[in-house]
């Protein structure tokens, strides 16, 4: 793993002038990401540490191998976006990378100071990114979101982690995921300030997933993000905040309490609330970032179930989400390219002016409503017996939730490919070789993991 962070070094100072930096450096992503697979199997045998700073486990090196993954279908994504109509291409490369190098170090993190620093540092390429190549006026505005709603829930988790710091005893300063040394564990075990330790020290995580009534800033950063800035944020950024709950549930020791409860329960519904509010979208990539919010609500909950099920359950719904998601956000910007819109009422009939385009819509709304054999119907079959042990009344959520996924993935798919073709959209060429090969890197894992579940199911003693 040291040697993935200095190979990832590497590729972010490598600055040639034109495209030989951005394919050096997409290829240098996919090596990576081979390096990181086996170091997933090697994670099957345990955890095992790398330096005083730095460990891996089966938890970390699945999402480090996805963070690995859509870096690299992000530089073939932006091929026409920004490698073939602007200057910035080393910049674009070199964000990526950054981004790519942060999210890596986050992941690896065995210091809760270090993850802390590098979890609000991902922040920065993913502001880059929506501020250079966004297309909207209105990205500075989401920019501005995104940034005022995760610094301001992560602010108190900051002083619970300098509280810890500072309670400690000096051969325990390094507050590890994997061993005490804090005192915030004995602090939670009181009634009133364990509730506040569980709330400040998940707020920061709830925002960024994000939980119902705290999303206002991910449909605004969506729509004005570029298509790489959309794909990291779903396929990765998203993971981030889930990473973090689990690990501090292992952090501050955190057990059953009535907040766990309660959002628990919140996040149930807000998920059905949101995939009510996916029928009201008149904006494609809107649409999807808000089923984003109603599958992380489903993961949330997996989480605060706080078993063994409901932990493995959660982080495949982050592979299968992360892969799907990314996926159809590609898509969506492949009928932007095409169209030059993306509004509902204006994309339809592109059953009819280009099918291997519909199939693949078919495809990964077909993954979205977790249909077989995607990675997204085992995350959920795992999922309902995990939660409905906390509370047989949540069946109906759940219920509601599985049923809705199914049809508003279908509102999109007939939306989008169904009806008259729009007068203004011209002669429209098929898709070209590296779009396919994007589609199918995104299809691929995410039903054939299933093979392999134990994988990203073994990583819970």
């Amino acid at each position: 793993m040291l040697g993935l962070i200095f190979f990832n070094i590497c590729l972010l100072v490598f600055w040639v002038h034109g495209s030989v930096s951005w394919y050096c450096r997409l290829w240098g992503l996919f090596i990576g990401t081979f390096f990181t697979t086996l170091e997933v199997w090697s994670s099957m045998l345990g955890s095992y540490g790398l330096s005083g700073f730095l460990m891996a486990d089966g938890l970390s090196c699945v999402l480090l191998m996805l963070s690995w993954w859509i870096s690299g279908l992000m530089l073939v994504a932006s091929q026409g976006s920004v490698k073939g109509k602007n200057n910035s291409v080393e910049y674009f490369g070199f964000c990526v990378c950054l981004l790519n190098l942060f999210l890596s170090l986050a992941f690896l993190s065995s210091d809760v100071v270090m993850f802390y620093v590098f979890f609000e540092a991902s922040l920065v390429p993913t502001l880059y990114l929506i501020l250079a190549w966004g297309n909207q006026p209105e990205r500075l505005q989401a920019g501005m979101y995104m940034i005022m709603y995760t610094i301001s829930a992560s602010l108190p988790l900051l002083v619970l982690i300098l509280f810890s710091v500072s309670s400690a005893d000096v051969s325990s300063f390094l507050l590890g995921w994997y061993g005490g040394g804090f005192s915030v564990g004995e602090l939670s075990r009181g009634c009133v300030a364990g509730e506040i330790v569980f709330i400040v020290g998940l707020g920061a995580f709830l925002v960024k997933l994000p939980m119902f009534s705290l999303h206002l800033w991910l449909p605004k950063a969506h729509v004005e993000a570029p298509v790489a800035g959309s794909m990291i944020l779903a396929g990765v950024l998203l993971k981030l905040g889930g990473y973090g709950m689990l690990r501090m549930y292992q952090f501050l020791s955190l057990g059953p309490c009535v907040s766990s409860d309660f959002i628990l329960c919140f996040s149930l519904w807000g998920g059905v609330i949101t995939s009510f509010i996916c029928f009201r979208q008149v904006d494609l990539k809107s649409l999807i970032a808000y089923s984003s919010v109603g599958h992380m609500s489903l993961m949330l909950a997996g989480v605060l179930s706080n078993s063994s099920w409901g932990w493995q359950a959660a982080l495949c719904m982050m592979v299968a989400h992360g892969l799907c998601s990314s996926g159809l956000f590609a898509l969506a910007n492949y009928n932007y390219e095409k169209t030059g819109t993306r509004s509902l009422v204006m994309n339809k009939g592109m059953l009819l002016i280009c099918p291997v385009l519909s199939m693949w819509w078919f495809l990964f709304c077909v993954v979205n409503m977790a249909a077989p054999p995607s990675i997204n119907l085992l995350s959920e079959v795992m999922l309902f017996p995990a939660v409905m042990f906390s509370g047989v009344y949540l069946f109906i959520p759940l219920c509601m939730m599985s049923f809705l996924s199914a049809v508003y993935s279908l509102y999109l798919y007939v939306s989008t490919q169904h009806g008259g073709l729009p007068s203004f959209v011209g002669p429209v060429t098929g898709m070209s070789s590296s779009a396919t090969l994007l589609l199918f890197l995104h299809y691929y894992p995410v039903n054939f993991l299933v093979l392999k579940s134990d994988l990203v199911c073994s990583w819970v003693i």
